[in-house]
C-alpha cells in the first residue's frame, strides 16, 4: 500500500497534477467512512446525508 501511494505521489509531483490530491483525499474518507460504518446503527443517518 505505501508503494502505490509514493507511486502517486512521484506522479502527482512530476506532472504537476497537485489537484488531484483533495479528490482522492475525499475519495479515501468516504470509502473508509462506508466501510467503518457497514452494519452499523448509524448506517441510516449517514445515508441521508447523500
Amino acid at each position: 500500500m505505501g508503494e502505490l501511494i509514493t507511486e502517486l505521489w512521484d506522479f502527482m509531483k512530476e506532472r504537476k497534477k497537485f489537484w488531484l490530491l483533495p479528490i482522492l483525499v475525499v475519495l479515501m474518507l468516504l470509502g473508509s467512512l462506508i466501510v467503518l460504518t457497514q452494519g452499523s446503527a448509524v448506517l441510516p443517518f449517514i445515508y441521508t446525508l447523500f
